[in-house]
C-alpha cells in the first residue's frame, strides 16, 4: 500500500515539474517574440518630440517674447499680471507645431475673450513660438518651468519720457490727468515694473471677467456704469449693480438703488466701461510707446 502511494506521489510531482518548466518555455517564447518596450520618461510628452530650432531664433523669440507677451502671460509662461493663460498647460500651444495655431490666436482670434490682436510680423511669431516649445521641451512635468528658470529682472524704464507725454496728452487726456488722477503716481507706485502693469490694465491685475457668477445676468462692478432711457426720454444714470434680459438696476449719485423692468429693448440701456479705451489701445499700443509713456509716468512725483 505504501509503495503503491509513493508511486503515485512521485509521478503526480514529475507531472507539475514538466508542466512548471512548459509554463517557462511558453513564456520565454512570447517574450522573445514581443520584447518589454521601454518606458518613456514622465517628463517626455509625444506631442513635443519635435528637433530643436536654430538656437538663434529661439533667442530672437525670447526677446520677442520678453517685450510682447509676458506681461499677460508670465516671464516663465504660467500666466502674467494681466490674466493670460498658462502657455505650458495650454492644449492648443502643446498641439501647435512651428506656430501655426498660435499665429491665428496673435492675428486676433480671440480678441472676444481678452486676447487682444498683436501687430507683429509673421516670422516673428514663429520665433515666439519656437521659443515656447523649446521651454516646454525641457519641462520635467507638464506644466512645469524648466529647472532653475527664474523670472528676468526687466528695466522697464527705458523710453522717452517726452515722447511719452506727448503720446498721452493725445491718446491718454481725454479721461485721465497729470495733475488729477495721476498726480504723484510715481511716488505711490515707485516699481517700473507695477507702474506699467498698472496703467496698461487701467489698474485691474485681470481683464474684466464678464457676466458675473451665482446667478444669471452682470453682477454688481464698481467701475461700470450705465444710463436708462426711459419712453419719456428721461435719463437715469448711475453705477451698474445688476443687468440681465429682464431688469437693469443702478445706484445714483444720492446712493439710492433704482430698478427698472426690461421688455426686449425698452428701457434703452447704455452700459459704460472706463477701460474700453485701455482695451483698444491696447491692441494698437507698439513696445516704444508703451516703454515711453511708463518712462513719462516715472517723472510724476
Amino acid at each position: 500500500m505504501l509503495t503503491s502511494l509513493g508511486s503515485r506521489f512521485v509521478a503526480r510531482f514529475a507531472s507539475v515539474l514538466l508542466t512548471g518548466a512548459f509554463t517557462m518555455l511558453v513564456i520565454a517564447h512570447l517574450g522573445a517574440q514581443n520584447p518589454p518596450q521601454p518606458q518613456r520618461g514622465r517628463g517626455e510628452f509625444p506631442a513635443q518630440q519635435r528637433a530643436p530650432a536654430d538656437p538663434a531664433v529661439v533667442a530672437r523669440g525670447k526677446a520677442l517674447f520678453d517685450v510682447s507677451c509676458a506681461l499677460c502671460h508670465g516671464a516663465d509662461l504660467r500666466g502674467g499680471q494681466l490674466g493670460g493663460v498658462n502657455l505650458l498647460r495650454s492644449l492648443l500651444v502643446l498641439n501647435d507645431r512651428t506656430g501655426e495655431l498660435i499665429l491665428p490666436i496673435v492675428r486676433g482670434a480671440r480678441a472676444e475673450k481678452g486676447m487682444p490682436p498683436i501687430p507683429m510680423p509673421d516670422e516673428d511669431v514663429k520665433a515666439v513660438a519656437e521659443y515656447i516649445h523649446s521651454v516646454i521641451a525641457l519641462s520635467p512635468h507638464q506644466g512645469m518651468p524648466p529647472p532653475g528658470a527664474t523670472a528676468p529682472e526687466l528695466n522697464l524704464l527705458v523710453g522717452d519720457p517726452a515722447a511719452g507725454a506727448k503720446f498721452f496728452a493725445a491718446n491718454c487726456a481725454a479721461c485721465h490727468s497729470a495733475a488729477g488722477d495721476l498726480n504723484g503716481i510715481a511716488t505711490k507706485v515707485p516699481d517700473a515694473k507695477a507702474l506699467q502693469n498698472l496703467w496698461v490694465s487701467g489698474g485691474l491685475a485681470a481683464p474684466f471677467p464678464g457676466p458675473g457668477r451665482g446667478g444669471r445676468g452682470r453682477g454688481s462692478n464698481s467701475r461700470l456704469t450705465v444710463t436708462v432711457t426711459l419712453p419719456s426720454g428721461e435719463k437715469v444714470e448711475g453705477a451698474l449693480m445688476r443687468i440681465d434680459d429682464f431688469y437693469v438696476a443702478l445706484r445714483d449719485a444720492d446712493g439710492s438703488l433704482r430698478s427698472f423692468t426690461r421688455k426686449g429693448a425698452v428701457p434703452k440701456v447704455e452700459i459704460h466701461d472706463p477701460l474700453d479705451g485701455h482695451r483698444a489701445l491696447l491692441a494698437v499700443l507698439t513696445d516704444v510707446q508703451m516703454h515711453d509713456v511708463t518712462a513719462y509716468l516715472a517723472t510724476l512725483k
